[in-house]
């Protein structure tokens, strides 16, 4: 019998992490272990983009561009990857193309192979620069198509979609379930669909949250995929990924293979386990599954912030209509999948409509400037009569939101001023003008004592 090779991409080091441990993992705990997973034969790591960038800035007091560097001098074999958030770069909002591009060229030649390029509205528009650096600078562009269920997103949807994204150039394609809301028919259906239209490898990615994804995954590699995302086991379920030794060792004996050994996987598996350990405060993912994502689509990480939100708010015994507002703030914006950004613009929608007790009667200013169309196109058209209340006369924008915006690079290069000590510095700081600058004076000021 022959057998079908399913590659499997790894996510502890990048998604594992994020999901788990509110991405708090120090590089320090990351490379006493990192020989032995390039060892294994993965299809890739992902070990970058994301929230990756700012918490190291924020938090660790690292640099993300010397992390990457580290990591790639570390891993020989694998390819690393990581998550770009389209024109989003790895930020909360649309950055201008100078700013993309000059990240898009240190990251390749710092070290990063495959870039997975989505965008939270699926509005191609918004993943085209991005694409198109990747490509001029010799990487492999993954473009992903969010997962998302509402009543214009149909087979017919990721059909087209994959098909245009292919079209403008893309080495892979990616299904990606944020939310764990994918079942496995529906998997096998989008899968098969994109194999048989599709000339490009098809990656799957899935959170483990409502439970389901296992056993999306084996639709998927029943449907043709090539790749699936898997954590290592003790960093993976709850709002995680799949755990890769489950994977693996149900493929035994069956008409596919990983080819990963299990032994090697478990000595892996007991470094994270002792690891995971050091990240206590921060490992407050549900113990279980948890069902309530397939009734409001609430991603594990909304929920926690809403828990946050209401208790500043002493309303904490609201988030049961919180959790049902979601869905009817996600209908009024056109039904955008609830992913960074979007999901944090929804739920502080659906959060504010509650404690104050009167729809939209106040709104963020991320909630004004979706309404006027700097975010992209959303899916379907908002409702108009919420349109109006947020943002009264005004008339939204059409165009590419990037195309709107001046460079920004040149400003980033006088905030940093004298702390500049590479140019990648500098889209540090046009990135996170609010937290690079002083983490390159402390830089600078560790350096000197």
């Amino acid at each position: 019998m022959t057998k079908r090779h399913i590659g499997i991409t790894d996510t502890t080091l990048r998604d594992g992490h994020q999901s788990l441990l509110a991405t708090r993992m120090k590089i320090e705990d990351m490379l006493p272990v990192v020989e032995e997973i390039d060892s294994m034969g993965y299809h890739s790591v992902e070990v970058w983009g994301g929230a990756t960038f700012d918490s190291c800035i924020r938090f660790l007091g690292e640099d993300p561009w010397e992390r990457l560097r580290t990591l790639k001098k570390h891993f020989k074999r694998t390819k690393l990857q990581m998550l770009l958030r389209g024109q989003n770069v790895v930020g909360y909002k649309h950055y201008a193309d100078d700013v993309l591009e000059e990240f898009v060229k240190y990251s390749v030649s710092n070290g990063m192979d495959i870039f997975r390029i989505f965008d939270a509205l699926n509005d191609v528009r918004n993943m085209e620069a991005a694409m198109k650096f990747v490509k001029r600078e010799g990487g492999h562009v993954q473009a992903t198509v969010v997962y998302t269920i509402s009543p214009v997103h149909d087979y017919d949807f990721y059909m087209k979609t994959a098909a245009e994204l292919q079209e403008m150039g893309a080495d892979s394609i990616c299904l990606k379930d944020m939310a764990g809301i994918l079942s496995p028919y529906i998997a096998y259906e989008i899968i098969r669909g994109w194999k048989e239209r599709l000339d490009i490898p098809v990656q799957l990615h899935a959170h483990y949250t409502s439970g389901m994804a296992s056993m999306a995954y084996l639709k998927a590699i029943e449907a043709g995929v090539d790749v699936i995302d898997c954590a290592i086991s003790s960093m993976a379920l709850q709002t995680s990924q799949p755990a890769v030794e489950t994977m693996v060792a149900s493929l035994e004996n069956s008409p596919y293979e990983t080819g990963l050994d299990l032994a090697k996987l478990s000595r892996i598996a007991d470094y994270f386990k002792e690891a995971r350990k050091n990240y206590e405060q921060f490992d407050n993912s549900p113990k279980s599954v948890d069902t309530n994502v397939l009734l409001y689509q609430v991603p594990g990480g909304m929920i926690s912030n809403f828990i946050n939100q209401l208790k500043e708010q002493n309303a904490l015994d609201k988030l049961p209509q919180v959790l049902a507002e979601v869905p009817k703030v996600r209908e009024d914006f056109g039904y955008p999948p609830l992913v960074t950004p979007s999901s944090q613009i929804v739920g502080t929608q659906a959060a504010i409509n509650v404690i104050v007790g009167t729809r939209y009667m106040y709104a963020t200013d991320e909630v004004k400037n979706y309404m006027r169309g700097f975010y992209g196109r959303p899916p379907a058209p908002v409702n108009e009569e919420v349109r109006k209340k947020i943002i009264q006369d005004e008339e939204p924008i059409t165009v590419r939101p990037a195309d709107l915006i001046e460079p920004e690079l040149p400003k980033a290069r006088e905030l940093a001023g004298e702390y500049i000590q590479k140019p990648e510095d500098v889209v540090s700081v046009a990135l996170f003008p609010q937290v690079a600058p002083e983490f390159l004076k402390r830089r600078k000021e560790a350096a000197k004592s």
